[in-house]
C-alpha cells in the first residue's frame, strides 16, 4: 500500500513538474517555413511611436531579435548584431530588436535603459518593447539574443544564434545569421537554417 502510493505521489509530481515547465516554455518554437506571428501587435519603441512587425517589414525581408540591456550574451554580441542590424537595413531587409523582459524584476531593462542603448550603439532600426511578452510567446521565443530571419513573403528562412562564438568575434568561423542574410538577398537557400540559440532566459512578464 505505501509503495500504491509513493508511485502516485511521484506521478502526480511529474504531471506537475511538465505543467510547470510548459508553462515556462510558452509556445512552441516557430519552424523554419511557418509565417510571422503577431504582427499586427502594436509595441512601444525607443521613439516613443508605436510600431508593428507589419510596419517594421522590409522589401526583401524582416529581421526580429529578442534582445535586452541586461545580459551578458546580450552584452558580448552587441556591437555585432547592431553591425549586421544597421547593415541589413540598408539592404531592404526590415530590423527590429524586441525587449520582451519583465522592467519590474529587472530595472535594467526598462524603457529609459533601452533608450539609452539604442542611442549610445547606434542603432538605426527600432527597439521596441513587448510589454505583455506576447510576442516572444507566440515566437517561441526563449533567450536573448535569439535570431529569427523572414523573407519577403513574412516566412521563417533562420532561427537561432547570431554566429558560433559568443565572447570572441575575431575568431568567429561560422556567422550564422551574415550567411543567412547573404542568402536569402541572393535568392538562395540558407545554408544552416536553424542554430542553437546560446543566451540568457527571457524573463517573461506574469
Amino acid at each position: 500500500m505505501r509503495t500504491a502510493h509513493t508511485w502516485v505521489r511521484t506521478a502526480a509530481a511529474v504531471v506537475i513538474a511538465a505543467s510547470l515547465a510548459a508553462t515556462v516554455r510558452g509556445a512552441d518554437t516557430l519552424a523554419i517555413g511557418a509565417g510571422m506571428p503577431q504582427r499586427d501587435v502594436e509595441m512601444k519603441n525607443v521613439d516613443g511611436k508605436m510600431r508593428t512587425l507589419a510596419d517594421i517589414a522590409g522589401e526583401k525581408g524582416t529581421l526580429v531579435i529578442f534582445s535586452c540591456n541586461h545580459c551578458p550574451f546580450v552584452k558580448a554580441w552587441q556591437k555585432r548584431m547592431v553591425a549586421i542590424g544597421n547593415e541589413a537595413v540598408q539592404q531592404g531587409i526590415g530590423v527590429v530588436f524586441v525587449n520582451a523582459n519583465d522592467p519590474a524584476r529587472y530595472p535594467a531593462d526598462d524603457l529609459d535603459a533601452m533608450k539609452k542603448l539604442a542611442a549610445g550603439e547606434g542603432y538605426r532600426f527600432p527597439y521596441v518593447m513587448d510589454t505583455t511578452s506576447g510576442v516572444a510567446k507566440a515566437f517561441g521565443a526563449k533567450r536573448t539574443p535569439e535570431v529569427f530571419l523572414f523573407d519577403a513573403d513574412h516566412k521563417l528562412v533562420y532561427h537561432g544564434a547570431v554566429d558560433g562564438n559568443t565572447y570572441k568575434p575575431e575568431q568567429v568561423k561560422k556567422p550564422y545569421l551574415r550567411d543567412a542574410i547573404a542568402a536569402l538577398l541572393a535568392g538562395e537557400e540558407v545554408p544552416a537554417k536553424t542554430t542553437k540559440s546560446v543566451g540568457c532566459s527571457i524573463k517573461f512578464r506574469k
